[in-house]
């Protein structure tokens, strides 16, 4: 399988899961549809699945003229049922889902909404997390709790660590600086930095990146580091306590 990056609207990202073989794909939350269209006719490859994280109108905004240009079936969480436009295929939290040589697992993530699932290509390691875990941030939570969105983020951290991470938008530096305000003696996070404004520099996106870099980078996954809690003077706080802190700080940053 081969992943391509499309880059959508001003800064989101949707993504195509090639299967380079059949000249088929499955495309991910394809915030508009003509940077898809212009992908798949020009590589001469067919699309048969829309996989939607969630409903937001920039991730499901392309669906109805993919689907229509295509034939292709959406495939969207069951919450979603009347949020998605257009589902034909309805998933559940754990089950896998397998069309053709696609094969992931679908967990429920709660948190940014409260329909919000990630597509689990476990065999290729390589996870499609919406707006729940992005590089070096999470999303902001618009319809779930700060215990939802705490559990949703310590789920991605049962995940290999060599397991690909595609998140949803291009807010990889941005989300850096805010690490970095907090957790300043981070010695892994500075050289990710390094590399992330690279990539910039050269006008390359900051995805995907890997469970182990969150793990060591992204301090929404380090709520209960103490450097942490100390540099926001909430020693003995717990992790929730702190993640939902941190939360409300990044949402003023």
């Amino acid at each position: 399988m081969k992943i391509e990056i499309i880059p959508c609207l001003k800064d989101n990202y949707s993504y195509l899961i090639i299967d380079e073989k059949n000249k088929k794909a499955c495309v991910v939350d394809p915030s508009e549809a003509k940077p898809i269209i212009n992908y798949l006719d020009k590589h001469n490859i067919q699309l048969t699945f829309i996989l939607n994280t969630h409903h937001h109108y920039d991730h499901v905004g392309g669906n109805s003229e993919l689907k229509k240009k295509y034939n292709a079936k959406v495939v969207g969480y069951i919450y979603d049922i009347k949020r998605i436009p257009n589902i034909d295929i309805i998933v559940k939290d754990g089950e896998i889902w397998e069309e053709n040589n696609f094969k992931a697992k679908i967990k429920h993530i709660p948190g940014h909404t409260l329909g919000h699932i990630c597509f689990h290509f476990f065999n290729e390691k390589n996870i499609f997390t919406g707006d729940t875990l992005f590089s070096l941030g999470c999303g902001k939570i618009f319809e779930g709790t700060y215990l939802q969105m705490h559990e949703s983020l310590n789920f991605f951290k049962s995940l290999p660590l060599e397991t690909k991470i595609y998140c949803g938008h291009e807010y990889t530096l941005k989300n850096s600086n805010f690490c970095l305000k907090y957790d300043p003696d981070n010695k892994n996070l500075k050289n990710k930095i390094i590399n992330i404004k690279k990539n910039i520099k050269n006008n390359l996106p900051t995805v995907p990146s890997t469970i182990k870099d969150e793990l060591e980078c992204n301090i929404f996954l380090r709520s209960s580091n103490h450097d942490i809690q100390s540099s926001l003077n909430f020693n003995n706080k717990n992790s929730l306590e702190t993640f939902s802190k941190l939360r409300d700080l990044k949402d003023d940053f």
